[in-house]
């Protein structure tokens, strides 16, 4: 079993694995343990009291954060003629349809996320089983297939992010970085909650979040008050 470096064992030290934390002081000691020198991506895991072997139980979705991830995203979009032409406008990083997908079948994929139009979905699905399991397959459920290819590229840049129930019942998503204010990571946090409680599916029964962690790169999980969380929203 790999052991964990110093670092990790001193950020260890200061969190109580029994404890569940109120989101402030969550983000506090996440903060305190961020000392490696790159700037920490923070992400949560949340536990939800789903099945995802049945459809009718599976979540899927996108949230724009309000501070976004502090990362600016590489786009690649499939569109043709005007749609193409407003993609580039908009800042896209890639653009293209039959070449484009020549390309990642060749074997490139040197970009973060994948949108498409509606009409040239037909080649995109041709290269699915390159995309589905790197998690850039665009669909319409996580707002990644429309003709708003303006809206979707600016977005994407400003920090929006998807998210899907994995096998265990669990949504991975990053919500910002180490170095970013108490203030933004919880308003992040909240944000990306706020869009799970609204993708809740009406075959979900019992509670539906079980469980809320944040973590950076290099540190330990912290567990949160996610009923703390949903009760400050309201």
């Amino acid at each position: 079993m790999a052991k964990h470096g110093k670092r990790y064992r001193s950020a260890e030290e200061k969190v109580d694995p029994e404890k569940i934390y109120s989101l402030e002081e969550a983000i506090a000691l996440l903060k305190e343990g961020a000392k490696v020198k790159f700037d920490e991506t923070v992400e949560i895991a949340a536990k939800l009291g789903v099945d995802p072997r049945h459809a009718e139980q599976m979540v899927r979705g996108s949230v724009a954060l309000p501070n976004g991830i502090g990362k600016t995203q590489t786009v690649a979009v499939f569109a043709k003629g005007d749609k193409a032409r407003e993609a580039a406008d908009a800042g896209a990083d890639f653009v293209g349809a039959e070449d484009l997908a020549e390309k990642i079948q060749n074997g490139w994929t040197g970009f973060d996320r994948a949108v498409a139009t509606p009409d040239v979905m037909g080649v995109v699905g041709k290269i699915g089983r390159i995309l589905g399991p790197r998690g850039l397959m665009p669909n319409p459920k996580s707002g990644t297939v429309s003709f708003d290819v303006e809206r979707m590229v600016k977005e994407i840049k400003a920090g929006k992010v998807e998210y899907r129930v994995d096998k265990a019942g669990i949504i991975h998503a990053p919500v910002g970085k180490a170095s970013f204010e108490m203030a933004a990571l919880a308003e992040n946090i909240k944000a990306l909650v706020d869009s799970l409680n609204r993708a809740k599916p009406a075959a979900s029964k019992g509670a539906y979040f079980r469980s809320l962690t944040i973590s950076s790169t290099m540190g330990p999980g912290v567990k949160i008050d996610h009923q703390g969380v949903i009760a400050s929203m309201k």
